[in-house]
């Protein structure tokens, strides 16, 4: 019989939601403080997730979610990434 894997969980800065980390998409800050989008889930950095819904990045990005995890500013062009990697998906 074979053994159970864990499934890696991780929570959604906008919805609050526990979802598989596989599910989510990670924005990372470096050590030099840029934020960029990290599709692999492994850049090094401190890192927040949100789920790859668009009501979910517009709410991040409304109420400044990002800024205040990641203790910097978050450039436009990083939602707009978000917001690509969403309508890539949906296709």
């Amino acid at each position: 019989m074979a053994k159970q894997r864990k499934i890696p969980m991780r929570k959604c800065l906008a919805t609050g939601e526990m979802k598989p980390k596989k599910e989510m998409i990670r924005i990372v800050r470096s050590k030099e403080g840029e934020v960029s989008v990290d599709v692999t889930g492994k850049k090094p950095g401190r890192g927040a997730y949100v789920s790859l819904d668009r009501e979910a990045i517009m709410k991040a990005k409304q109420k400044n979610l990002f800024a205040s995890q990641l203790n910097t500013e978050v450039d436009e062009s990083v939602y707009e990434e978000l917001l690509a990697l969403v309508d890539n998906e949906s296709k």
